[in-house]
């Protein structure tokens, strides 16, 4: 089992960084990682592949979790 969980925040551009959570978020795409820094990559790959570009009004926060 992967130890961490990457979180892809997709926020409006309207919303400042700090405030981009899983509450505000337009989009919530989740996926495994092993180490902090594949989790730091894999999120705006996972944002991309979902179909969020850049051009779309929205940028992507990259959150990375312990697995519960």
């Amino acid at each position: 089992m992967n130890p961490i969980l990457v979180v892809a925040l997709v926020c409006a551009s309207t919303v400042q960084a700090p405030d981009c959570s899983r509450e505000t978020a337009l989009d919530i795409i989740t996926g495994p990682a092993h180490t902090l820094q594949e989790c730091l990559v894999q999120g705006p790959v996972l944002a991309a592949s979902a179909g969020h570009g850049n051009g779309t009004g929205t940028y992507v926060k990259t959150r990375c979790e312990p697995r519960r």
